[in-house]
């Protein structure tokens, strides 16, 4: 299926949050969804099926040349069907746009089937947050996208 990305506005936020009970043991609020939406420096997608309903999203957002990935979600029933692989590449284009020099994001240790995701993108494990999660508790892995070539001027 063809997924249309595109910015989330706070119309999206029902079907965000009705995505996020899905898919955490430990979902946001609606009103954190709503300020992640809102905020000033938000990044924030979604994946809009033909029929204009709401596949999956990603919550990021970003401070000076930094930026942070949230939050990335997909209904449970289209998993594996490349909707994260979508978000992912256009919340990089978005930044590299915006002149980010890199992007972060953590993972559940045990998660591996999105640390292989993030990493087929081009994240790479730089750290670990001990006892990050709760619900259960557990470490994170930090991972980062380097978005600018080393040969780049940072100025420029």
């Amino acid at each position: 299926m063809e997924y249309r990305i595109s910015p989330l506005s706070p119309a999206h936020l029902p079907e965000v949050d009705a995505i996020e009970v899905l898919c955490f043991e430990d979902p946001w609020s609606p009103r954190l969804l709503e300020e992640a939406v809102t905020g000033q420096n938000a990044l924030c997608l979604g994946a809009f099926s033909p029929a204009g309903e709401l596949a999956g999203y990603l919550l990021a957002a970003y401070v000076l040349d930094e930026g942070c990935v949230d939050n990335v979600a997909v209904r449970p029933e289209l998993r594996r069907q490349g909707v994260a692989s979508l978000l992912l590449e256009a919340l990089a284009g978005m930044a590299r746009s915006r002149g980010l020099a890199f992007l972060t994001l953590e993972v559940r240790a045990s998660n591996l089937p999105a640390q292989r995701l993030y990493e087929k993108q081009g994240y790479r494990p730089v750290g670990r947050r001990k006892n990050y999660y709760s619900h259960p508790r557990e470490d994170a892995i930090l991972m980062t996208l380097e978005l600018r070539n080393e040969t780049e001027d940072p100025d420029a």
